[in-house]
């Protein structure tokens, strides 16, 4: 089996300052997401050799495949690595804005319009109880988007559906600059989305 590494950011610590602070990105990024990857990669190696062959966005779409004893593990860590991946290149220095093209059509139709998405977003993102998830989703069945809360670090790919955009509630994605505000955050996370490449996700996903 192959170990899963901590992948390097697409930006330095501090890029997205003032809206997300340089301590706060290097801890996020070097003890939490680093933590997920060792604890899958664990998890994994208590697994047979069929699951461990397998990519983890395989393994976290049918986790029916892991044995039991591992499979809460490998949802939790498998979860942690993964999202964090998508969430490090969810946002950009030269991020915010709105969508265009194939990406604001498809919130458009769902949600009425990028202001109604974005209210939706945000306000039942910030009330997920404890730690989770707000995300805009992709779903196969119906062929729009969605928005989705997760708990914890559960992913959507558990459901069937392919997550786009994510934006992390976890107090350590916040907590050293925004303390108890969360609603702060959430409003300060949109000025650094990177609109190119939720757009590039909901392209290979249709």
């Amino acid at each position: 089996m192959s170990d899963y590494t901590l992948p390097k950011l697409p930006y330095a610590y501090d890029a997205l300052a003032p809206h997300i602070d340089a301590r706060t990105m290097e801890i996020h990024h070097t003890k939490h997401h680093q933590t997920y990857t060792d604890k899958l990669n664990a998890a994994l190696s208590q697994c047979p050799e069929s699951v461990q062959s397998m990519d983890i966005l395989e393994i976290l779409a049918d986790l029916g495949t892991v044995p039991e004893g591992q499979r809460g593990a490998i949802n939790f860590n498998g979860g942690g690595f993964d999202n964090h991946r998508l969430f490090w290149n969810n946002m950009s220095p030269a991020g915010g804005g709105e969508p265009g093209g194939a990406l604001a059509d498809a919130i458009d139709s769902s949600f009425g319009s990028f202001a109604d998405f974005k209210e939706k977003f945000s306000s039942t993102t910030a009330v997920i109880q404890g730690s989770g998830w707000g995300w805009l989703v992709y779903n196969p069945s119906s062929g729009s988007v969605e928005y989705k809360a997760m708990p914890n670090q559960t992913s959507p790919r558990t459901e069937g559906l392919v997550p786009l955009l994510g934006c992390d509630v976890w107090e350590h994605a916040y907590y050293l600059n925004y303390q108890n505000r969360r609603p702060a955050y959430i409003a300060a996370w949109w000025n650094v989305v990177n609109w190119d490449e939720v757009d590039d996700r909901l392209s290979r996903a249709q």
